[in-house]
């Protein structure tokens, strides 16, 4: 098949929930592509869908960096939305989670120091990925991590705003910020927040939180992650309390991606903390108006899912969020996502374009 008499597709990737993914050749510039197609089977291609997409190829367009894969085209062929972008040879940072468990501090810092320079340099463009996961972040041969599926990005534009005006919230329950969760709008701090949650899996071998996605959701508002230490006592140094750091309940309290990428790309993981890096105040925060009325939290941690006030303002955001997941995997368009081992079998995210189409390497080997 040829897109637009330029791109010829080879094989298939994989499928997500609004699109699919193909393995391609620009043959105007003579180098391997990945074409994700929006579905033609009349389900999911309504209006928002397809302003979803262009706003994904928008999105990821507006922002040039080595670690945050590239968007080269963007058009319609048979009047199916198309994007061109780079073909990622590599696996996913989930699948590599799995089979490796937990990673060394050392290479487990690189890869976050890695993402958080990729967001970094989509935050200096206003762009906020709101899905920060195991799943949307391809690793090369070369160990380079790239930040993939800005298929729920949000940035400052209107049209961007009007497509999440719905009061939905939209992301995986295992790396929601909680500010997120109360139905606050996503903010750069937000996605510190969720790099944290991913250095922490990739150090301890599993999420800050366990269980159901609305007890996750909840546990990310009110409650203090098990210390990574206590999980692998072999950790040692400043790395395990500057992820706690990122994983600040309040957002004010996180460093910024820029901040975070320098300090764990510095590989001082025996020297003293910097003294920017304090324990994270465990706030819950109170509910905003996106979310149906209820009454705020006192300032203290509220434990278990069954907390009257917090189990209703939860209850009401997941309701509202029907693409909230907590699948860490990221459903992945490049291939068939693994199965996840922290997911709890809820549908894809609202809107998932089938997160890292771009992937071009073979499944796990």
């Amino acid at each position: 098949m040829l897109v637009a008499e330029r791109y010829r597709l080879g094989e298939p990737l994989g499928r997500g929930a609004m699109g699919e993914v193909w393995r391609g050749t620009d043959q105007v510039m003579g180098r391997p592509v990945a074409v994700k197609l929006l579905a033609a089977d009349g389900v999911t291609t309504d209006a928002t869908d397809a302003e979803r997409f262009r706003l994904e190829a928008q999105t990821a367009a507006r922002v040039s960096h080595p670690n945050l894969v590239r968007v080269y085209d963007f058009g319609a062929h048979d009047g199916r939305p198309y994007l061109v972008m780079e073909l990622v040879d590599g696996r996913s940072l989930a699948e590599e989670r799995d089979r490796h468990t937990v990673f060394a501090p050392e290479e487990a810092a690189d890869i976050a120091a890695q993402m958080a320079a990729g967001l970094a340099a989509a935050h200096r463009h206003q762009v906020v990925h709101r899905d920060i996961k195991p799943g949307n972040v391809m690793l090369t041969a070369d160990r380079t991590a790239k930040i993939t599926d800005f298929g729920i990005a949000r940035f400052t534009d209107t049209a961007a705003r009007s497509l999440t005006a719905t009061g939905k919230i939209i992301g995986s329950a295992a790396y929601l910020a909680p500010e997120r969760a109360v139905g606050r709008c996503g903010r750069p701090s937000s996605d510190v927040y969720a790099l944290g949650c991913v250095l922490y899996e990739l150090l301890t071998g599993r999420p800050p939180f366990l269980g159901t996605s609305l007890s996750v959701v909840q546990q990310h508002v009110d409650a203090a992650p098990t210390p990574p230490r206590a999980l692998r006592p072999a950790l040692t140094g400043p790395l395990a309390d500057y992820v706690l750091r990122l994983l600040a309940k309040d957002p004010e309290q996180r460093p910024t991606a820029e901040e975070a990428a320098l300090w764990l790309a510095a590989g001082r993981y025996d020297d003293p903390a910097p003294d920017t890096v304090v324990p994270p105040r465990q706030t819950p925060l109170a509910p905003t108006a996106v979310l149906p009325a209820a009454k705020a939290r006192p300032a203290r941690p509220v434990k278990g899912v069954a907390a009257l006030t917090g189990a209703a303002v939860l209850a009401g955001a997941l309701g509202l969020g029907a693409g909230l997941t907590s699948s860490s995997g990221g459903g992945a368009p490049s291939a068939p996502a693994p199965a996840d081992r922290h997911s709890t079998s809820v549908p894809e995210p609202d809107g998932g374009h089938g997160g890292g189409a771009e992937r071009g390497g073979k499944g796990k080997g």
